[in-house]
C-alpha cells in the first residue's frame, strides 16, 4: 500500500491563507459591485391605474410637491408619478404623493423618461450616461436593462413605440426590451470606423422623434448652414442607418419641431419661420412664428411638443412665447394661444395651456377659450410642463414637480 502523504504544519497555514484571500477577494468584489450599491424597494401592492378625467374641475388646489431636478417634464407611468434626484428614483401615489417604491444607486442620475408603462432611469458613470434601467410603474420592479452610449445631458424622446436618447455626437434608439435598434453618429466606444454614415464629422444640435422616425439637425464644418436628416427608427441593420431625408437648410440655428411618417417641421430661427418638408426634400408649407429662447437644458435642443389625445389629435408646440396647435397630417398651424408657458395637455375633453397665473381651458380642435383655472405658482416665472394622471394634473416647474387636484 502506498503510504499516505503527511501534511506539514506549513501546508495547513498555506491552505488557510488561500481561503482567507479568496474570501477577502470575494468580499472586495461585493463591496465594489453595482449590486451592492443598488437599492430596489418595490411596492407592497401594485398602484391601481386611475380612471381618466371626464371633465375639467371648477378649481384646483395643490395636493403635494416633490423635488425632481432630473425630469425635464412630469414622468407618468400607467399608475405612478416618478421623480428623481441624486441617484434616487421614487414612485409616488398620484393622489397623495406617498412614496410607494424606490430605486437608488450610488451613481448620479442623468435623466428619467417614460414609455411602455415603465419609467426609464438613466444613471451616469465617469464617461457617459451608460446605465439604463426600466422600472415597472405600478410596483417599481426592474425590467430590461442596458449599457448605452448616451452622452451627458441626454434626453429620452418616446414616440409610443421606440425611445431615442439624444446626443451631440451620437443618437441611439431602443425598443421595449431596451435592445438598440439604430445608432447615428460616432459613439464613444467605436466599433465601426465611420458607423456607416456619410458625414462622420458632423455634430447634432437638435433631435425629435415621432411615428418611428428620428429627425436630427446636423452642423457640418464643410457646409455653410445646417442640415436636416430624418432616419428610420428601426432599420434592417442597427449599424446601417436608413436615411429617409437629408437636405441642406441654407441657414443656421435650426431645430426640429416635429416629425411624422411623411413630413418634418423645422424651426428656422434666422428666418423667423417654420418650414415643413416632405421626405422628397420638397417644401410643403411654411409659416411665421414668434420665437422665444430655445430649451438648452439638455445636450441638444428639444422643442417642447405634446401630442394630444384621440385619433386626429393635434400636435401642440410651445415656441418659447406662444403655444401653436399643428395639424398632424401636414404640420401646419390650426390655432395659436399667445403668451403661454408651455404646450399644455389634453384633460377631460379640453386643452389646458399654462399661462401666467393659471391654466387656459381651450377647445383642442379650434382653440376657442372655454374657461380659466387660477393656479398660484409663487415666484416661478419659467416654463411649465403638464401631464395628467386620472383627476390629478402635474406641473413641472423647474426642479420641482407639483401635483394639483380638484378643490
Amino acid at each position: 500500500m502506498v503510504r499516505p502523504e503527511r501534511r506539514r504544519r506549513s501546508d495547513l497555514v498555506t491552505a488557510v491563507v488561500l481561503v482567507v484571500l479568496v474570501v477577502a477577494g470575494g468580499a472586495t468584489l461585493w463591496l465594489r459591485s453595482d449590486a451592492r450599491a443598488t437599492v430596489s424597494d418595490t411596492a407592497a401592492e401594485p398602484l391601481p391605474e386611475l380612471p381618466a378625467a371626464t371633465d375639467v374641475p371648477a378649481a384646483l388646489q395643490e395636493a403635494w410637491r416633490a423635488p425632481s431636478p432630473v425630469t425635464p417634464q412630469p414622468v407618468v407611468t400607467d399608475s405612478a408619478v416618478v421623480t428623481g434626484r441624486g441617484g434616487e428614483v421614487l414612485g409616488h401615489d398620484p393622489l397623495t404623493g406617498e412614496v410607494r417604491w424606490r430605486y437608488a444607486r450610488d451613481l448620479p442620475l442623468c435623466t428619467i423618461g417614460a414609455e411602455w408603462d415603465r419609467a426609464l432611469a438613466v444613471h451616469r458613470k465617469s464617461h457617459n450616461c451608460s446605465e439604463v434601467t426600466s422600472l415597472r410603474g405600478a410596483t417599481g420592479e426592474r425590467g430590461p436593462q442596458r449599457n448605452s452610449d448616451a452622452e451627458f445631458g441626454t434626453r429620452l424622446l418616446g414616440d409610443g413605440t421606440y425611445v431615442t436618447a439624444t446626443g451631440t455626437e451620437s443618437v441611439e434608439t431602443w425598443r421595449s426590451d431596451l435592445v438598440r435598434t439604430q445608432q447615428y453618429g460616432i459613439p464613444p466606444a467605436l466599433k465601426n470606423p465611420d458607423n456607416n454614415i456619410e458625414r462622420p464629422e458632423c455634430s447634432y444640435s437638435s433631435v425629435a422623434a415621432g411615428e418611428s422616425r428620428v429627425a436630427v439637425v446636423e452642423e457640418c464644418p464643410r457646409e455653410p448652414g445646417d442640415r436636416i436628416t430624418v432616419l428610420e427608427a428601426k432599420p434592417e441593420d442597427d449599424e446601417e442607418p436608413e436615411v429617409l431625408l437629408t437636405r441642406a437648410l441654407g441657414g443656421e440655428h435650426a431645430s426640429v419641431v416635429a416629425v411624422t411618417e411623411t413630413r418634418v417641421a423645422v424651426a428656422e430661427r434666422d428666418r423667423g419661420e417654420v418650414v415643413v418638408y416632405n421626405f422628397g426634400g420638397i417644401v410643403t408649407g411654411s409659416f411665421p412664428v414668434r420665437f422665444g429662447e430655445p430649451d438648452t437644458s439638455g445636450n441638444v435642443t428639444v422643442e417642447r411638443v405634446d401630442t394630444g389625445d384621440g385619433e386626429r389629435s393635434r400636435l401642440f408646440w410651445h415656441t418659447g412665447v406662444d403655444t401653436v396647435a399643428l395639424d398632424p397630417l401636414n404640420l401646419m398651424p390650426v390655432w395659436t394661444a399667445p403668451d403661454a408657458l408651455g404646450p399644455g395637455v389634453d384633460h377631460g375633453g379640453h386643452r389646458l395651456v399654462p399661462v401666467p397665473g393659471g391654466l387656459l381651458v381651450l377647445d383642442p380642435v379650434n382653440g376657442a377659450r372655454q374657461g380659466f383655472l387660477p393656479v398660484d405658482r409663487g415666484d416661478h416665472r419659467g416654463p411649465v410642463r403638464l401631464s395628467p394622471v386620472g383627476q390629478v394634473l402635474l406641473e413641472q416647474r423647474g426642479d420641482t414637480l407639483v401635483a394639483l387636484r380638484p378643490r
